[in-house]
């Protein structure tokens, strides 16, 4: 018999081999059972368990493991016999037990003693007490994988709720969104290969699709084992993301072999358990691929099914629970499975259908589910007594003796009783649902359970919408909801299409939209308030708006965060979407919008009561619709990293490429902020897919109107902020759309401005230097190109001198002549007192400033002089200018006082050498040059990065080598000579002649260091005639020196700069294009006249602007169309999406079906092999039968010659 769980005598040393954390604190009971009340508040112990922080398995030491040690002995309890009773009966060895059925030994001390009031017959009720239980924590099942799970030892009495409790809050369980109860044989049966694959394969997806609970007996043996052996395979086969499947076996701890190993007061983590069936006789073991196991007693020992009316009561609990989530609140519903079983399983299958449970039964399991499943479908009164006395002569061969004629009528009203509720009983059978499709039998089977039940019209309907969205199973929607029964009006699922969406399950939005949503009608102000409330937690997006409230709370002062309101949002958002936008959500002024009469946060979607439906139940003129519902949600879907929800959503835009450039914008600035690298490279991937996307609808418009598509790049869209399509590219450094062959054509049209594109550079310089030119036929203008009137000799005049190319080429002859005439100055004409020229140039610096500061303080935008100053110093080409202006400004200073003329002219000269850098930006336009420049710039970058690798050798060096020639020179100028300077031409082969001590000349150095003009001797005997520093080491130091830096180092920036080459070789012709825009943009709105004559220009400005008070003129690539014309604009390219999407669609399914083909030629290429493989085989084994029958016949004619006949004989 196997030993009790734990004894009132055990000893500390076999405590301590059991419970190891207990260690060798003996063992207490209460004196008075009054001392295991159960504590009525389940929510003392474990305040601090937080659902967020839930985890499968705790580790040691954790909060969470001493909140479980805490909560479980004052709340759980387990059963033990005070009173021994000699049984009739003895146990397996033969030795005496009790009526309960454990030994003496195994009883409290009290137990064994004289009974003085407890009676002398043994009586459950009076001898059996509970005390709190001494096996919990986490179980290891040895020998197979580590496998660790969940149990705990709990009475049979025990409150159903604090079971649910413990497995939810602390065991770290989400609620079910179904629970599936598993019954049938407990002992091993036989079941079709066939048909136990396809119940293994069903009941596991419907369990992983639908986040349900399986509960099951827990023993290793019948279908509690097949159940475990279906889990295993499928965690075998998945991957980590699927996650795991809640397995939980109810099974009687009397029952349980080895259970004496679980037994730790303190709980055992983990506890291990032995699984050992050949020595269990008539115990059982747990079932090792159970996840949490409950233990359920009673106080006894060996008897089995104790655990039912406690897993009933657990399951009835469950099902009476509501789980709310994304939204969708429903009752945990309840469906019970049924594989073979005994009489014990048809008293399940009555108890379940008698509470409204419905059940599904497997027809080829057999015993009691084969019965029930051949009479399911006769009328009630044709199953009569012989009926099911000849289905169990059949399915019950071992066992039909035992059939009594009152136990045949008792079967006989229980299956009439079953049969007569068909709409809570399915049976499955193989085939009639076709292949692995058990869960559909399932879902289906609670379907039809709801239909019969106390929901009447569109409730009803309502109710199965919620379960199909709850399990995530639109196949069930499609095939059982959404049919011909009942017609669905949109407004009916705005509830659950907004459940769809927090919830993450884009294959339902895509079917509500499919029944006719529509999202304008759908999305308004409140439901976008109530989307962003029930953001992820997890997601980068929340823990934005969570700062930008805490920083409203500060500013404001206020003690309370403030509440979330679409302003919050947009704030986010222009930080992500950059500040060339406008905000997408203005900030609402006092009472501007109307609120609606019902609170958000408090929205809920139950079976009794909908108040998300009531959302949309308003008033008439309370409803606040959105501007663009579809930019909307598809903004919240991507800040999320949705990715399939967001190609729904974007589907169905009208401004589709300015969505997809502002969504791969928003991504991009994400992935820069994200932690996780795996949800960056995420980011990054969908940012790129919506460059594509953006990409192909503009290859599509531009291939049917290049007019019209060119427009689309310059729109401003009010949806997005007031930006533009090439303005959001830019933003994202979408290179390869700002790359496309359309984007390029435009830029160069710009550039050309009302010029023909075909002119030649030559005929525009021609012109420029001789502009008579211009009214003859040399220049070709694009308004005559179209066959237009001709332009007049004003018109003409002002056209080539405002286009950008010719304003570009203007501005680079003024500044060649700048830069002769500063190099004249600096080295032939620089006088004490300024001479005309470089008072010239002083002018001509003052019209560079004043254009600097025009660039600096234009504002077409409105974005504030702060922002529009971040945004000039982040351009490189800036900061040179602000550098140049600034040195040469320091020079003119120190040039205009007579003592630091000498200082002036040498800053002077500094500045010309950052002015002829400036040159650089010029050559960007340059096809062949800009590439080579963009080269130089990283590899600049390069080269800052190597001087810190090469300081540390230089000043390693230089130090070691000073201290060890040189005694204490105090001179700071030749301390930097000898560290830094000698040791940095070291490199370049300028080698010191007196490092080794050989061309040593003492004429060449100072010995005292006094001498200004010449180096401190090195260390000298007596006379300062031979050095004594040791040659030999100063030679070493230098080889290596030599060696790292020489060899090593500068091969290392070699490579380093042969990878920035070929790096940016391979997108040369990308980032040229994309970084010529800059200097589009820049001259094209850049004034006409060059410095300095540029002053009139801006002289021109001042007065506009201050004395006239006109707006400024934008001259950046913006276009504000006219309502009708932008919506037949918009309408046109949605129709272009439309077709570039069915094109994609296409062009995926002849992928897949090219990979078809593909397969099945490699299949018959395959079989080809195996059938001429299959011939030679047959070929030789014919080959070898023929040989051994050529063998026999010859072994036969041998021995015939050996053994001659009768009749040879008799002759």
């Amino acid at each position: 018999m196997s030993a009790r769980g734990r004894c009132a005598r055990v000893l500390p040393s076999e405590l301590n081999k059991v419970c190891p954390e207990r260690g060798d604190e003996p063992a207490t009971h209460p004196s008075r059972m009054s001392d295991f009340e159960v504590v009525p508040n389940l929510q003392q112990s474990s305040s601090s368990v937080s659902r967020s922080r839930r985890k499968a398995h705790f580790p040691a030491g954790s909060n969470e493991k001493e909140n479980l040690i805490s909560w479980i002995p004052e709340n759980i309890r387990k059963k033990e016999c005070t009173y021994f009773v000699e049984s009739s009966q003895t146990s397996d060895s033969g030795r005496i037990v009790c009526e309960c059925g454990y030994l003496r030994e195994q009883h409290l001390d009290d137990a064994a003693k004289p009974p003085i009031f407890l009676g002398k017959e043994w009586d459950p009720s009076r001898h059996i007490q509970e005390m709190p239980t001494d096996a919990f924590g986490d179980i290891r099942f040895t020998g197979l994988g580590q496998k660790t799970g969940k149990y705990v030892r709990v009475s049979s009495d025990t409150p159903p709720r604090v079971i649910y409790h413990l497995m939810t809050q602390h065991w770290g369980l989400d609620p079910p969104n179904l629970l599936i109860s598993v019954t049938g044989g407990a002992k091993n049966f036989v079941m079709k290969p066939r048909l136990k694959n396809i119940f293994r394969q069903g009941l596991v997806k419907v369990a992983q699709t639908t986040g349900a609970w399986i509960i099951t007996g827990g023993s290793h043996a019948g279908v509690m084992k097949q159940v475990g052996e279906a889990v295993r395979d499928f965690m075998l086969s998945c991957s980590h993301k699927e996650g795991d499947i809640v397995t939980i076996g109810i099974a009687t701890w009397g029952t349980v072999y080895n259970r004496e190993s679980l037994v730790c007061p303190m709980g055992g983590f983990p506890a291990e358990y032995v699984l050992d069936e050949e020595n269990q006789g008539s115990l059982s073991c747990l079932d090792s691929n159970h996840s949490h196991f409950i233990l359920v007693d009673d106080g006894t020992h060996g008897r089995y099914g104790v655990e039912i009316p406690l897993r009933t009561r657990l399951e009835k609990f469950i099902s009476e629970q509501t789980k709310v989530k994304g939204g969708v609140a429903i009752k945990i519903p309840i469906v019970c499975v049924v594989l073979e079983g005994g009489p014990g399983t048809l008293d399940t299958i009555y108890n379940a259908i008698t509470h409204g449970t419905p059940c599904v039964i497997v027809e080829g399991s057999g015993r009691v589910a084969d019965v029930i499943a051949q009479v399911a479908n006769l009328p009630v009164a044709k199953i009569t007594i012989a009926l099911i006395q000849s289905k169990l002569s059949v399915l019950f061969q071992d066992t039909y003796e035992l059939f009594t004629e009152s136990k045949l009528v008792e079967w006989t009203k229980k299956i009439q009783d079953i049969v007569r509720s068909r709409q809570l009983l399915t049976v499955f059978r193989e085939g009639k649902y076709g292949q692995q499709d058990v869960d559909v039998a399932i879902l289906q089977a609670l379907f039809k359970a709801s239909r019969n039940q106390d929901h009447f019209g569109r409730e009803n309907w309502d109710h199965q919408l919620k379960l199909a969205v709850a399990w995530n199973r639109v196949d069930i929607a499609r095939s059982e909801i959404f049919t011909d029964d009942h017609d669905w009006k949109p407004s009916d699922l705005h509830p659950v299409m907004a459940a769809a969406l927090i919830s993450n399950k884009p294959e339902f939005v895509k079917l509500f939209l499919e029944q006719g949503v529509r999202l304008k009608d759908f999305v308004t102000w409140d439901t976008l308030v109530y989307l962003y409330d029930n953001l992820a937690p997890s997601c980068l997006f929340h823990s934005k708006l969570q700062k930008v409230l805490l920083e409203e709370r500060e500013h404001t002062a206020g003690s309370k965060v403030p509440r979330l309101q679409m302003h919050h949002v947009s704030q986010v958002l222009r930080e992500l979407l950059g500040c060339s936008t406008q905000p997408l959500y203005p900030k609402p002024k006092q009472a501007e919008r109307p609120r609606l009469s019902i609170p958000v946060p408090h929205i809920k979607l139950n079976v009794q009561g909908s108040s998300l439906r009531s959302l949309y139940k308003r008033s008439p003129g309370r409803v606040t619709f959105t501007m663009d519902p579809v930019r909307d949600l598809l903004i919240w879907a991507v800040v999320q990293n949705r990715r399939e929800l967001a190609e729904i959503i974007w589907a169905q835009s009208q401004d589709c490429m300015a969505a997809a450039l502002a969504c791969s914008k928003i991504l991009k600035e994400l992935a820069k902020e994200e932690e996780d690298t795996d949800t960056t490279d995420d980011m990054m991937a969908l940012a790129e897919e919506y460059e594509h996307k953006a990409i192909g609808v503009f290859t599509d418009c531009y291939r049917k109107d290049e007019e019209r598509a060119q427009k689309l790049l310059t729109r401003v869209s009010e949806a997005w902020g007031k930006t533009t399509c090439l303005q959001l590219a830019l933003e994202a450094k979408n290179m390869n759309f700002v790359s496309h062959g359309g984007v390029q054509a435009f830029l160069t049209k710009v550039w050309w401005g009302k010029l023909s594109v075909d002119n030649g550079l030559w005929r525009v310089i021609t012109c420029m230097l001789f502009f008579p030119l211009l009214y003859t036929n040399l220049i070709t203008f694009s308004r005559e190109k179209r066959l237009q009137p001709p332009m007049g000799c004003l018109a003409r005049l002002r056209a080539f001198f405002t286009a950008p190319i010719v304003i570009f080429l203007m501005n680079t002859l003024s500044y060649f002549t700048f830069l002769l005439l500063f190099a004249y100055v600096l080295m032939v004409d620089f006088q004490p007192a300024p001479s005309w020229r470089e008072y010239l140039i002083y002018f001509w610096l003052f019209s560079l400033v004043c254009e600097e500061t025009r660039q600096l303080l234009y504002d077409p935008d409105g974005l504030g002089v702060v922002k529009m100053a971040s945004l000039y110093i982040k351009d490189f080409w800036n900061k040179l200018d602000i550098c140049a202006i600034l040195v040469f400004i320091a020079g003119l200073t120190c040039r205009l006082i007579p003592s630091t003329l000498y200082p002036g002219r040498i800053i002077l000269s500094l500045a010309f050498i950052i002015f002829c850098l400036r040159l650089m930006h010029i050559f960007t336009v340059s096809r062949t040059l800009g590439p080579k420049i963009i080269i130089v710039k990283r590899m600049m970058k390069d080269v800052f990065f190597f001087l810190f690798l090469l300081a540390v050798w230089v000043v390693s060096f230089g130090v070691a080598k000073q201290a060890i020639l040189i005694h204490n020179e105090e001179r700071v100028e030749w301390l930097f000579r000898g560290v830094v300077y000698h040791s940095y031409l070291t490199i370049f082969g300028q080698i010191p002649s007196y490092i080794d001590g050989v061309n040593f000349n003492i004429d060449q150095c100072s010995p005292n260091g006094t001498d200004p003009y010449k180096p401190k001797c090195p260390e000298t005997n007596g006379d300062n005639k031979t050095p004594i520093f040791p040659e030999w080491l100063t030679v070493i130091l230098l080889c290596l020196y030599l060696l790292f830096t020489n060899i090593l180092l500068l091969n290392l920036l070699i490579a380093m700069f042969n990878y920035t080459f070929q790096q940016v070789q391979e997108h040369t012709d990308q980032i040229w294009k994309f970084q010529r825009h800059d200097l589009i943009q820049e001259y094209h709105g850049r004034p006409p006249a060059p410095p300095p004559l540029i002053l009139l220009s801006h002289l021109q400005l001042l007065l506009r602007r201050g004395l006239l008070r006109q707006p400024a003129t934008h001259h950046k690539l913006k276009e504000k169309l006219e309502k009708n014309e932008e919506a037949a604009l918009l309408s046109w390219e949605m129709y272009l999406k439309e077709s570039y999407l069915q094109h994609q669609q296409c062009q995926e399914k002849q992928n897949t079906e090219q990979m078809i083909r593909d397969i099945a030629q490699r299949v018959d290429v395959l079989a080809e092999l195996l059938d001429l493989d299959r011939v030679k085989r047959t070929g030789v084994v014919e080959q070898r039968l023929g040989s051994l029958e050529d063998q026999v016949r010859q072994n036969q004619g041998k021995k015939g010659e050996i053994f001659p006949g009768p009749e040879s004989i008799e002759r």
